[in-house]
C-alpha cells in the first residue's frame, strides 16, 4: 500500500470528503437510515454539510472550534476525522465523524486518525475528555473503540439526519463511547497499527 499522509482538511477537500462520508453511510448505516435516503440525496446532503464546515468563515463570523484531518495517498482520500473541541461540558470534545475508505480498511488508518484527533484535543481543548456516538448495530466499530480505551456510558435514540424523520428506518439506538482522559490515555492516542472497523459518527451532523 502506498504511504499515507495526514494533513488538516481544506475547503477544496469538501467534495471528496462528502463522497467518502456518503459511501460509508451506505455501506454501514442500512437498517438505521432509510434506504430511500441512502440511495437518494445522501451525497448532496453530505456535500452541503462539508462545504459549510470547510469553508473559510468570514472575519466577522465566529467559527466553531473544530479540527478536521484527512488521510490520503497517491490514490486519493483514505479517511478523515472531524472533532468538535470542548463540545460538551461533561464529556469533552466530540469526535463527530471518523470514516476510513473501504479500500483502505485494516491498515491502521482509523487508529492514526484518532491519534491525531486526540493530539488536537491536547493542543487546543480545555478538557482532556473525548466522546463519540456509534450506532448500536455497528458492533465492529464498538469493538474498535473499546480496543483504544473507550467505554460505553449511555444509550439513546438516534436523531434523524437533517432533522427529517423520514430519513430514519424505525427507531434505532446509538451508544455514547467516552474517554474521560483521552489525552493522558496511551491507548486512545497510540499510533500502533490496529484493525480498523469502519466507524460511525454522530447522527446529528
Amino acid at each position: 500500500m502506498a504511504p499515507v499522509r495526514f494533513r488538516a482538511a481544506e475547503e477544496r477537500d469538501a467534495a471528496e470528503v462528502a463522497l467518502l462520508h456518503a459511501d460509508s453511510w451506505r455501506r454501514h448505516y442500512r437498517g438505521a437510515y432509510a434506504d430511500a435516503f441512502l440511495d437518494g440525496d445522501v451525497v448532496a446532503d453530505r456535500r452541503a454539510v462539508w462545504s459549510a464546515r470547510l469553508a473559510n468563515p468570514a472575519p466577522d463570523v465566529a467559527a466553531i472550534a473544530a479540527a478536521t484531518i484527512v488521510a490520503e495517498d497517491d490514490r486519493g482520500l483514505a479517511g478523515f476525522v472531524h472533532v468538535v473541541l470542548d463540545e460538551d461540558p461533561r464529556w469533552g470534545s466530540l469526535v463527530d465523524n471518523l470514516h476510513v475508505a473501504h479500500t483502505h480498511r485494516r491498515a491502521g488508518i482509523g487508529t492514526a486518525l484518532m491519534s491525531r484527533a486526540v493530539a488536537a484535543i491536547g493542543e487546543r481543548a480545555a478538557s482532556p475528555a473525548m466522546y463519540l456516538w456509534v450506532l448500536e448495530q455497528n458492533t465492529a466499530a464498538q469493538e474498535f473503540y473499546r480496543s483504544i480505551g473507550g467505554t460505553c456510558v449511555e444509550k439513546v435514540k438516534v436523531g434523524p439526519p437533517g432533522g427529517d424523520p423520514a430519513r430514519l428506518n424505525g427507531s434505532p439506538d446509538k451508544l455514547r463511547m467516552a474517554w474521560p482522559d483521552a489525552v493522558g490515555s496511551t491507548s486512545a492516542g497510540s499510533d500502533a497499527a490496529r484493525s480498523d472497523a469502519t466507524t460511525s459518527d454522530a447522527t446529528t451532523g
